[in-house]
C-alpha cells in the first residue's frame, strides 16, 4: 500500500516518543511505501487535490532517521490511505486541510481520521456529548456567570477550547488573588468562549490517555502525572508517563464510546480519563502510543495498522 503521512514538518518530529514515527515504521516493515507531507502541500488544482509529498525511508539507529527517496505530486488514485496526524492548534487552517482531504475522501481515497469528523468533534467541546462520564463543566465567555460556577463549585480547572499540551490550562478558587486576570486573559474580556471544569483531586494519580483503535481501547492507559507544583500532567507539560492497566471505570468509558467514534470514521482516539470523569476527547493526533509500547510490550503500533489494513482492504 502507499500510505501518506500528513504531519508537522519531519525535523520537528522527536522520534524516541512520537507516535507518528511508531506508525511509520510498523507501516514499513510490513512492506507498505510511506510518504509524508505537512498540510501546506496540498493544494486543489485542475479540478482535483494534489499532495506534493517525499517518499520516506525510516531508520531508527541513524543520526538523520530518515532518508529521503522520492519527491512527487500524488493525487488521490496514486495512494491507498492517508493518516492526518498534524497537531494542533485546530484553526482555520487546518480546517482548510481537512476540506482538502475530504475531497480526496470523496474521490476515493480513504482518510484516517475522517476529515468531516475531526471538525465535529472539538476537543474539549466532544464531552457535551456524553454528559454521563463528566464532571460538572461550564463552557460560556460570561465572566458573571463564570464567576457563579467557581463559587459553586470551590475549585476549578479553566481552559481554552483551541489548546493543546496542557497550554493556559489554569487551576483556581473563588479566593484566588488572580482570578480576574486569569478569566480577563483567558476569555479575552468576555468575547472568548473558554471551558471550566470542576477540579478533580484524582489528577494526583494522573490523567489518564486511553487510547481507542477502530473501537476497541488498548488495554493500557498512560498516566501523565504531575510533577512538583504543577497541577498539569500533561507530558508537554513536565508531567511523568507511567503505562497503568484499564481501570473499570476506564473500560467502560472506552466502551460506551467506542463504536459510535468508530462508525464516525475515527479510527484512532485519545481518551482523556481524571479519577471517574472524561476530560477530553483527541481525534487530531492522539499520542502516547510509544510510551505505552516500550513500558509494556503491548504493540500498539500493530493493533493500529491492523485496522488500517483491514478498512482499506474492505474499500477494495
Amino acid at each position: 500500500m502507499n500510505l501518506l503521512f500528513i504531519l508537522d514538518p519531519l525535523e520537528t518530529l522527536k522520534i524516541e516518543k512520537d507516535t507518528s514515527f511508531v506508525m511509520m515504521r510498523e507501516a514499513q516493515h510490513r512492506g507498505h511505501e510511506i510518504w509524508a507531507a505537512t498540510p501546506k502541500d496540498l493544494k486543489f488544482l485542475n479540478n482535483k487535490v494534489i499532495v506534493s509529498a517525499e517518499q520516506l525511508k525510516l531508520n531508527e539507529k541513524s543520526k538523520v532517521w530518515y532518508e529521503v527517496i522520492e519527491s512527487r505530486d500524488l493525487s488521490s488514485s496514486s495512494l491507498d490511505g492517508i493518516i492526518m496526524r498534524k497537531d494542533p492548534p485546530f484553526d482555520m487552517e487546518y480546517v482548510y486541510s481537512t476540506y482538502l482531504l475530504e475531497a480526496m475522501e470523496n474521490e476515493g481515497c480513504r482518510v484516517f481520521n475522517r476529515p468531516q469528523s475531526i471538525r465535529d468533534f472539538n476537543e474539549k467541546l466532544a464531552i457535551t456529548k456524553y454528559p454521563q462520564f463528566i464532571a460538572p463543566t461550564l463552557v460560556t465567555a460570561d465572566i458573571a456567570t463564570i464567576k457563579l460556577f467557581i463559587q459553586e463549585h470551590k475549585e476549578v480547572v479553566l481552559k481554552p477550547l483551541d489548546g493543546m499540551g496542557g497550554s493556559s490550562v489554569f487551576r483556581s478558587r473563588p479566593d484566588d488573588p488572580n482570578l480576574g486576570v486569569i478569566l480577563e486573559t483567558l476569555s479575552e474580556l468576555g468575547n472568548r468562549t473558554i471551558m471550566i471544569q470542576k477540579f478533580i483531586p484524582q489528577i494526583s494519580a494522573g490523567d489518564k490517555r486511553v487510547l481507542v483503535i477502530d473501537g476497541e481501547p488498548v488495554p493500557y492507559s498512560l498516566a501523565r502525572i504531575p510533577q512538583g507544583s504543577d497541577h498539569r500532567g500533561n507530558l508537554a507539560a513536565g508531567g511523568r508517563g507511567e503505562a497503568m492497566v484499564l481501570t473499570d471505570r476506564e473500560r467502560e468509558i472506552s466502551n460506551a464510546l467506542g463504536q459510535e467514534l468508530s462508525a464516525k470514521g475515527l479510527l484512532l482516539v485519545g481518551l482523556d480519563i481524571i479519577g471517574d470523569y472524561l476530560t477530553e476527547i483527541n481525534v487530531t493526533s492522539p499520542t502516547c502510543m510509544r510510551e505505552i509500547q516500550d513500558q509494556t510490550g503491548f504493540d500498539v503500533p500493530k493493533m493500529f495498522i491492523d485496522s488500517i489494513e483491514k478498512h482499506i482492504g474492505e474499500k477494495e
